[in-house]
């Protein structure tokens, strides 16, 4: 089939907006979709921020194309973009591929799968897929994400010489083992019109011996600092408020550039962009935190007073055989740093129980730390064995109902810290972001949500977020949406509060 891709242009993005537009041209001489319907999509996304704006790139160029979103795997095209980060996001991908499978067998056989993201950076994976899932349309992973119009143009090409010789198969399979380059400037969906994520680099070095991260992101590659600036410019044109600056570990941005910039440096400059009303970044890795970015955090004041910064053990020895470069004094070396920089940082954090090899008095350490620094939230995870990684080699491997007690008794610490910080806003003003109604936000790390409220005047139940990132729920017009507005904290409710607009 190498004919049809002669008047393809070989550079990047340009390729691409080629086969958005053949794309458009091949879906309406196919006659797939007719009397005016227009093809629809749906996207589900596993996993971390970075997943999250993946998929808005990948919703962005299929509009282009002209499909429309839906809120339903009942779609014409439907996209799962995988984590592999912990097996139970794994799991939760194969139950919906098992479902939308049936869906597509008992309701709608031309419908286009696809399966994209971190998992399908593991061979291991890609085998399975293959071997047991025929239904499954489309492979690709993270370092080919934006060639999805490309892929699901020669998918209908392969569908179409089908037609004519019913033994060729249609499948479509294009993972790359190592990342070639960055490739932006392609249509973007995002989902709010006041918040956005902007990438700052990709794929990390660092190589934690529990983590997939590196294997299936591959190695740190940092974009030019004045194609991020003219991003952030053009985020504001469009009404954006809240930027957050995306990167498996953003404190190590700027290596392997020709210009000499650091972090803190890029940070500085995106801060004195006009417009931007608030910055938030992750993730930040402690070993590669510089005194120069706290200060750049503790000048600007549209940068958020908050930072998460993973722990993952307070054992110095644990975090030597997680290869994390740090010690347990040395990250609360810089927990005094942040606190006398800016007193009122928030800081929050991500803690592995359960790691090979954890003591009794390995676990006590951890505990101290979250003691010692009284994190405002803390993301705590049961140790999880990744295929590929060191520590799945590891043999010292902690029975489960060690580490299920051991969490336990973490989770009780956390929450004792976090609501008496949270405590400390109570009858203060604050600046809040408002975000949305209530009843239709959940607040992932409680499980609570506000039902609705209307009144005869037109207000009712809004949730925004402070500089800590934390919510807060009060009543007010609709049209405060997206607006950056003063509350007064009422009452406090451990990870969320209860306010009134002033």
């Amino acid at each position: 089939m190498t004919d049809i891709y002669n008047g393809a242009p070989v550079n990047e993005p340009e390729r691409q907006m080629y086969f958005i537009e053949e794309c458009k041209k091949l879906i309406d001489g196919m006659g797939l979709f007719a009397d005016g319907k227009k093809p629809t999509y749906h996207i589900s996304t596993f996993g971390c921020q970075m997943n999250f704006r993946d998929s808005e790139k990948l919703a962005g160029v299929l509009e282009s194309i002209g499909y429309t979103l839906i809120d339903s795997e009942k779609a014409d095209l439907v996209l799962y973009n995988t984590c592999t980060v912990r097996e139970n996001a794994s799991t939760r991908v194969y139950g919906r591929i098992g479902y939308v499978g049936k869906l597509k067998k008992e309701k709608n056989p031309s419908m286009v799968i696809g399966i994209c993201g971190c998992m399908m950076q593991e061979p291991d994976e890609v085998e399975k897929m293959q071997k047991s899932y025929g239904f499954i349309d489309i492979i690709f992973g993270t370092h080919n994400s934006y060639k999805i119009a490309e892929l699901l143009y020669t998918l209908l090409m392969n569908r179409k010489a089908k037609e004519k010789d019913p033994s060729l198969k249609t499948r479509v399979i294009d993972v790359q083992k190592e990342a070639t380059g960055i490739v932006e400037d392609l249509p973007v969906k995002y989902d709010s019109t006041f918040r956005a994520g902007l990438n700052i680099m990709y794929g990390c070095d660092n190589f934690c011996t529990y983590c997939i991260v590196p294997y299936v992101r591959g190695r740190e590659r940092s974009r030019r600092s004045c194609d991020i600036i003219r991003e952030a410019q053009d985020l504001v044109a469009k009404g954006v408020k809240e930027v957050m600056l995306l990167g498996q570990n953003v404190n190590s941005y700027g290596k392997g550039l020709e210009e000499d910039i650091t972090f803190a440096m890029l940070l500085d400059k995106i801060a004195s962009v006009q417009g931007i009303k608030r910055i938030r970044f992750m993730t930040s890795h402690p070993k590669d935190l510089s005194d120069e970015l706290i200060e750049v955090m503790a000048r600007h004041e549209n940068v958020c007073k908050h930072i998460h910064l993973p722990l993952q053990s307070g054992s110095s020895r644990l975090l030597k055989r997680m290869n994390r470069h740090y010690t347990k004094e040395d990250y609360l070396l810089l927990v005094k740093k942040l606190r006398d920089a800016m007193p009122d940082i928030a800081i929050t954090t991500d803690i592995i129980v359960g790691f090979p090899g954890e003591t009794e008095e390995d676990f006590i350490e951890t505990l101290d730390v979250c003691e010692t620094v009284s994190f405002d939230s803390a993301f705590t995870f049961i140790y999880s064995k990744r295929t590929g990684t060191p520590a799945a080699t590891f043999e010292d491997q902690v029975p489960e109902d060690v580490v299920k007690e051991r969490f336990d008794r973490l989770l009780k610490v956390v929450s004792r810290c976090s609501a008496a910080n949270a405590a400390r806003l109570v009858g203060t003003v604050q600046e809040v972001l408002v975000e949305t109604v209530g009843h239709e936000l959940s607040d992932n790390s409680s499980g609570n949500t506000v039902e609705s409220i209307s009144t005869p005047d037109g207000t009712t139940a809004l949730t925004g977020r402070l500089g800590n990132n934390l919510l807060v729920h009060f009543v007010g017009r609709k049209r405060l949406i997206g607006e950056i507005i003063k509350v007064q904290i009422d009452e406090c409710k451990d990870f969320y509060y209860i306010g009134r607009q002033i």
